[in-house]
């Protein structure tokens, strides 16, 4: 009845997923675990989220980059727990939404499984766009995987025409900057920047 902003990010994505599937926010960002090695920008990120003020990303232009522009409700979190809540009530839904996806310290075929499962359950459908933020230390191997997480990222989802940020300022390194899920946001990427802009 009076919700109070709930703030993370890793297995927080729980939390997140449940709470966005009641249409309240909820702020993927720096715990207080964190903010001793977070950037200045994570903190002020974090900072404008909580007090109302505006809050836009514009980051260079990265050549894998998906060109386009989408608007929709950004959800997600951490790919590995978002995977976990599959058939669950805390499910994500996907449906006319901007997607964000971060990993820490997996192995790169659990990558590819994780986004495939995501696409057989109907994700991509009618996804509006896709944010892809830290996949840091990842794993591989001894036999290679051949390919990185981004480019798994990208396999994945051809043939799927929505916008796609690769390289987000966000997840598990000391600069994660702040989201709002279950806010509407608008995605512009063209070849000079990419634009995140909380409306």
């Amino acid at each position: 009845k009076n919700p109070k902003w709930i703030v993370g990010f890793s297995d927080v994505t729980v939390i997140h997923s449940y709470i966005n599937n009641l249409n309240i926010a909820t702020i993927h960002g720096a715990m207080p675990i964190t903010v001793a090695k977070a950037s200045t920008e994570s903190i002020e990120s974090l900072r404008k989220s909580l007090f109302g003020e505006s809050l836009n990303y514009e980051i260079p232009f990265d050549s894998a980059n998906r060109l386009g522009n989408a608007k929709g409700e950004i959800v997600g979190g951490n790919l590995s727990i978002l995977y976990s809540l599959m058939g669950s009530n805390a499910q994500i839904d996907c449906k006319g939404k901007i997607l964000f996806i971060e990993d820490l310290d997996e192995y790169l075929y659990h990558i590819d499984r994780m986004m495939m499962s995501l696409k057989r359950c109907g994700c991509f459908d009618g996804l509006n766009g896709l944010i892809v933020g830290t996949m840091t230390k990842m794993k591989d191997n001894d036999i290679p995987w051949g390919k990185n997480a981004n480019q798994i990222i990208e396999d994945v989802t051809k043939g799927y025409s929505f916008p796609i940020l690769y390289n987000f300022p966000a997840g598990h390194f000391r600069d994660n900057r702040a989201l709002i899920f279950g806010k509407q946001v608008s995605l512009k990427l063209n070849e000079k920047t990419s634009k995140l802009i909380f409306e």
